[in-house]
């Protein structure tokens, strides 16, 4: 087996009731991941935690069920964010983490995605093997080998305690007033006390989730709620997170939406204001131009991964670099947790803001971002866009008009019959009309 037919590039996820999120294949996915962790150690024990989602409940029981036939011990943390079960994970010494989230989808939508024992995401090849596994026969224990289940009450707790950790201990968010957006998702406890603990005054949105809210009209993909929460409270910062909070997006107390290319620049100079060394930076394919030009402008080198926070860090650890990040608010600083969260970006964020004394605008006066047209043209099944000349030619005339100020990027999308056209040039205008002529040959071709 070399392609895998379950694993996406975040675990496995799809809409709950429909396979493979249903009761029955997450049952046997334990089973197929309890096997193969038994391969290196005689009793394994998982963590697993969930975000708000009604169909959480169900998937856990199964979940549960599967490892435990498997001779596995489970504990279960309740909702808690994805980087909370990664942190906890290697805290507790535990051979695996598992995640049930949908992340930034709808509450139809559900997934798995797994940690390994040092918090980070799983290698392919180990994917592989568990696909490998699930297309074999259960083997059920016998009765004294089954796994045992039991809750770890004070996981929120420890989580919360963790993300203070890495706030530095000389400063505090006292007199600073923040509007905390969870999207009624896994941080909806965690996320309001930390920055209450650390002394802000904490205004809460989105923390009331009833199982079928998560990210309706609220959190980092729906931040029009934030913006009007933080103006009409004349808060200083309004923070976003996604459904499982590994994702964010910051508000200043002009309402302006400071997006992931903005807070990683950000983190940056914030590390090089301080004389730490920032030898290299990764963002991805769709990272703005402009943080790239900055950056280099800087003396930092800037690499671009595969969209995706997995393929990000893939690219710092081969570089052996701690900064990186999407647009979409997923960042990483390696230095600070084994991966992307949410929380402990928005303090690094706002431990710059109050070290510095200065607003967002001002530390990032050296960045304007490039205006992005991004046009999405339907492909028809088993189309082949690599093969259309009129788009090849058409790529080639804007890429020698832009000269070197801009970019196209052409891409499939993973899930969809569509063709990405992104055009990025520092004039709007132009960036929308070379989008239009690309997108055009496209359809022409």
């Amino acid at each position: 087996m070399t392609q895998r037919q379950y694993f996406g590039t975040d675990g496995i996820r799809g809409t709950v009731g429909q396979p493979p999120i249903t009761p029955d294949f997450v049952l046997r996915l334990a089973h197929a991941v309890g096997r193969v962790l038994r391969r290196t150690e005689e009793r394994p024990t998982v963590l697993i935690g969930k975000d708000t989602r009604i169909s959480g409940y169900m998937l856990e029981s199964a979940l549960e069920s599967g490892f435990n036939s498997a001779g596995v011990d489970v504990v279960l943390l309740g909702p808690l964010p994805t980087p909370g079960v990664a942190y906890l994970t290697r805290a507790q010494r535990a051979s695996l983490g598992v995640v049930i989230s949908a992340s930034h989808n709808a509450y139809p939508d559900n997934g798995i995605k797994f940690f390994s024992a040092q918090g980070t995401k799983l290698p392919d090849a180990w994917e592989l093997d568990v696909e490998a596994a699930l297309a074999e026969l259960p083997v059920w224990v016998e009765s004294a080998g089954l796994g045992k289940a039991r809750r770890l009450d004070d996981a929120a707790g420890r989580y919360i305690e963790f993300c203070k950790s890495t706030f530095p201990q000389d400063l505090t968010l006292r007199g600073v007033k923040i509007v905390v957006d969870a999207a009624h998702g896994a941080a909806y406890q965690v996320a309001p006390k930390v920055f209450h603990e650390l002394g802000a005054e904490v205004l809460s949105i989105g923390c009331s989730p009833d199982g079928v809210n998560i990210n309706h009209q609220v959190g980092a993909t729906h931040p029009d709620a934030l913006v009007r929460a933080v103006r009409a409270n004349h808060a200083d910062f309004g923070v976003a997170l996604d459904g499982d909070a590994d994702r964010l997006q910051i508000v200043d107390s002009a309402g302006r939406l400071y997006n992931g290319d903005e807070l990683l620049y950000l983190m940056a100079m914030d590390r090089m204001g301080r004389d730490e060394h920032v030898p290299g930076v990764v963002g991805t394919l769709m990272t703005n131009m402009a943080v790239e030009v900055a950056l280099q402008a800087k003396g930092v080198k800037f690499v671009r991964a595969k969209v995706g926070d997995r393929y990000v860090l893939e690219e710092l650890v081969r570089h052996q670099w701690v900064l990186g990040g999407e647009g979409s608010g997923h960042l990483l600083a390696l230095d600070r947790h084994t991966t992307g969260d949410g929380l402990i970006s928005a303090l690094q964020v706002l431990q710059a803001c109050v070290r510095s004394a200065s607003t967002l605008p001002q530390l990032l006066e050296d960045v304007s971002l490039y205006p992005q047209v991004l046009l999405n043209v339907r492909l028809a099944v088993g189309q082949d866009w690599k093969s259309n000349r009129l788009l090849a030619e058409a790529t080639q005339a804007v890429e020698q008009e832009l000269e070197g100020h801009g970019r196209v990027l052409i891409r499939a999308s993973g899930t969809e019959p569509l063709l990405r056209v992104m055009v990025e040039a520092r004039d709007a205008l132009q960036a929308s009309a070379c989008a239009q002529r690309l997108a055009d040959a496209a359809r022409a071709g």
